[in-house]
């Protein structure tokens, strides 16, 4: 099973982290590409995507295959 991806700050830019991994798997400009790459990789794994703000503090989330029930919406 895949590891769930966290954006977080990198210095002026944004990391995009697999749980439990100290070196980030890619670094980008923006949050906005950071967290589309999260995205991308949860989606493959079948894992979570989680965006934090600068302040470390969990902004979103998006869970990929481990919903427990069909949520409309």
């Amino acid at each position: 099973m895949g590891k769930n991806q966290h954006v977080v700050s990198h210095g002026e830019r944004w990391a995009v982290k697999a749980e439990g991994d100290s070196q980030p798997l890619a670094v980008y400009k923006t949050q906005s590409e950071a967290w589309e790459k999260a995205k991308s990789i949860a989606r493959k794994e079948r894992t979570e995507a989680l965006l934090h703000g600068r302040d470390g503090v969990i902004r979103a989330r998006n869970t990929y295959g481990h919903d427990p029930r069909r949520v409309k919406g």
